[in-house]
């Protein structure tokens, strides 16, 4: 590959993109991000968080008067609704505000001018209500999901900064709603909004009071929660801190290392206690207590071990053994999406390629997570996988399927790109791990690899749109944004051409890629694999440029702070599993991790030019715990150290080259 000729067209490509640069937040030293509203620039955005128990999206913002709005969808994936479905979470929406109940020296609390609202795993927003002789304090809200119970907590904090007392009456004030009983699994569900504390408080000049409220829900019958705000506050600031604290990446672009720590949150919180034991899910205020193949298999459970969290890992195994459920000798197709707690499944979209997706990512898990034991019990799902789609290998060698991970929202024809590529590289990984658990020395699957990717390269080769590049199926005119897949696995035959034509005005736009030329519609997945892709096949100057406009606009700009689903489908929802996306941008493509035994990984870093360091710690895989430092040495030449139980080891490479490590 040329890299040289990929780096030139950057500038054709800037133009195209300026207007990722645009900011509303900024950087915060404690690790988070700000927004400080203007006078009368009214806006609105939504944030999903959650926790084992609950989700909540609050659409939030601050009006042209420059008071708060706050309306809160709330979701409790464990109340099931009739029909259990995919979507049979309870969910209800509210714009029940506790301070409307609330006066201040015998009025109500208005004339508020917010002062800024932060971001970092709660919601946090600094107000001044300032009434003149009535008298002026700030406010302070804000508002998280319980990490282990059915509820969403407010803590509010009152400071007097008038001159004189304020006379402060809290009601007794707590609503409960009773569901229709014919509605419910398990019948009726109560459903409670309180305030935490009443009573009636003089507050003096410089003094606070701090009280809380909450919503939560559970079976009529069963007791509901009464949280202790300060200690459910202590738990959700403990996990946010564990994952950002884990999986650190340092370079010289403070956006792309602040993006990285966020989406260890977004990807990680979104795991749900059900009765089938720990599912992540998606979200999106639809897709909870179930997981889907590309979603949990593909995307997000290869990331798991990298961050540490063992929560997500157990996971991720669960996931795994659910889809085994579904093996069978009759070589059906393993459904798309185990739903309603592991009872029920959906497979509306027919194959979509699923055992492909499957394969790839139980393979990668099996391998990152470094344990012979899981990697035995998964060892039967990879191989029946694997073996699934020998077995649907078309006349021409690649793989048939009925759609892929869009469902038929675009064609993909009887057989796409997507779902080769990923068997691909499924097939590679257990090559990898068959020594590693004494099922052989692997040769076949990489003979198996080798021939598929010569098939690959002739049945998709097409000149689409003016590139030669990948046609996504047979007979496909059209650019697609899921050409990236194969430059993600490392099949760089075409790199040069296929990131000309994902990089092109035809692709990108503002938001990342178009899934199809000449479209409106964007999946923020296609973008994060493109990203990575880019790297993986050594254009590395040209993705980060793409990845700063990207994470800006993600993290700082009018709709953050995380990776999105889609537009217009959606509403550019925060699904959790995009944000993993992100950060295997950074494990695979920027750092070039990639597992080849339980204790071994293959490291092609791929420092930018505008950069002189990168430095990922404490990675959590391959069962230790390690840092990896890359310095510019001189010209092209890094200086790489591989930190592991306080021993270094230290190397010189040069430009795309690969080290192999043993740890």
């Amino acid at each position: 590959m040329k890299l040289g000729t990929i780096l030139t067209v950057g500038a054709l490509l800037f133009a195209s993109t300026t207007a990722f640069s645009a900011t509303r937040w900024h950087l915060t030293d404690d690790g988070g991000i700000e927004w400080q509203p203007k006078a009368g620039d009214a806006h609105s955005d939504h944030i999903e968080m959650s926790g084992k128990k609950v989700s909540t999206v609050l659409r939030y913002g601050v009006n042209s008067e420059g008071a708060f709005t706050l309306n809160k969808s709330m979701v409790w994936p464990l109340l099931r609704t009739i029909p259990n479905n995919t979507h049979a979470s309870l969910m209800r929406r509210y714009g029940w505000n506790p301070l409307d109940a609330i006066t201040v020296n015998g009025k109500a609390m208005t004339n508020e001018k917010v002062k800024s609202v932060s971001l970092k795993g709660s919601l946090d927003v600094k107000s001044v209500f300032d009434n003149g002789y009535y008298g002026k304090w700030d406010l302070e809200r804000t508002y998280f999901p319980s990490t282990e119970n059915p509820t969403l907590v407010e803590i509010y904090k009152i400071t007097n900064s008038g001159k004189k007392d304020l006379s402060i009456e809290i009601p007794e004030l707590r609503q409960i709603s009773l569901t229709d009983p014919a509605k419910g699994t398990k019948g009726s569900y109560a459903i409670e909004a309180a305030i935490d504390t009443a009573g009636f408080f003089t507050l003096a000049p410089g003094k606070s009071l701090t009280f809380s409220a909450h919503i939560t829900a559970a079976v009529k019958g069963q007791p509901l929660h009464k949280p202790n705000a300060a200690a459910e506050k202590m738990n959700r600031d403990a996990l946010v801190d564990n994952l950002m604290g884990s999986l650190v990446l340092e370079t010289p672009d403070p956006v792309i290392d602040r993006m990285q720590a966020f989406s260890k949150i977004r990807a990680c919180e979104s795991i749900y206690d059900t009765k089938g034991g720990p599912l992540h899910g998606p979200g999106g205020e639809s897709y909870y207590a179930a997981i889907w193949a590309n979603d949990q298999a593909e995307y997000i459970n290869p990331y798991f071990p990298y961050t540490g969290y063992e929560y997500g890992n157990a996971s991720a195994l669960n996931a795994f053994k659910h889809f085994a459920r579904f093996m069978n000798p009759d070589w059906k197709p393993i459904p798309s999406s185990i739903i309603a707690e592991g009872e029920d499944i959906w497979n509306g979209a027919g194959d979509r390629g699923d055992a492909a997706m499957i394969a790839y990512g139980a393979a990668r898990y099996a391998l990152a997570r470094g344990s012979k034991q899981e990697a035995l019990e998964l060892w039967p799902l990879i191989t029946w996988c694997l073996d699934y789609c020998r077995h649907n290998l078309n006349s021409e060698g690649v793989v048939k399927s009925d759609s892929d991970e869009l469902e038929g929202r675009f064609p993909s024809g009887d057989a796409n790109l997507c779902t080769s590529s990923l068997y691909y590289d499924a097939l590679l990984s257990a090559s990898y791990l068959a020594p590693e658990i004494g099922k052989g020395n692997g040769a076949n699957f990489r003979k198996q690899a080798q021939t598929l990717r010569k098939n690959i390269d002739k049945y998709f080769d097409g000149n689409v749109e003016g590139f030669h590049t990948y046609a996504y199926y047979k007979g496909n005119d059209k650019l697609r944004a899921w050409i990236c897949i194969p430059l993600s696995v490392g099949i760089d035959d075409k790199a040069e051409t296929t990131l000309d034509a994902l990089f092109s005005p035809k692709l990108w736009t503002e938001n990342g890629l178009l899934t199809q030329s000449g479209d409106k519609t964007f999946w923020d997945r296609s973008t994060l694999y493109a990203l990575r892709g880019a790297y993986t096949v050594g254009a590395e100057d040209r993705a980060t440029d793409f990845m700063n406009r990207y994470s800006t606009t993600r993290l700082l700009g009018e709709h953050v702070p995380y990776a999105i689903e889609a537009w217009p489908e959606g509403g550019q929802r925060h699904l959790s599993a995009e944000s993993a996306l992100y950060g295997r941008i950074i494990t695979e493509g920027l750092f070039g991790i990639r597992p080849t035994g339980l204790r071994s990984f293959s490291l092609t870093p791929r420092l930018p030019q505008g950069w002189d360091h990168m430095n990922l710690r404490k990675i959590k895989a391959f069962g230790s715990d390690f840092d990896i430092e890359v310095k510019r040495v001189k010209g092209d030449r890094m200086a790489v150290k591989v930190i592991a139980g306080g021993k270094a080891k230290e190397y010189t490479i040069g430009h795309g080259k690969t080290l192999n490590v043993k740890l």
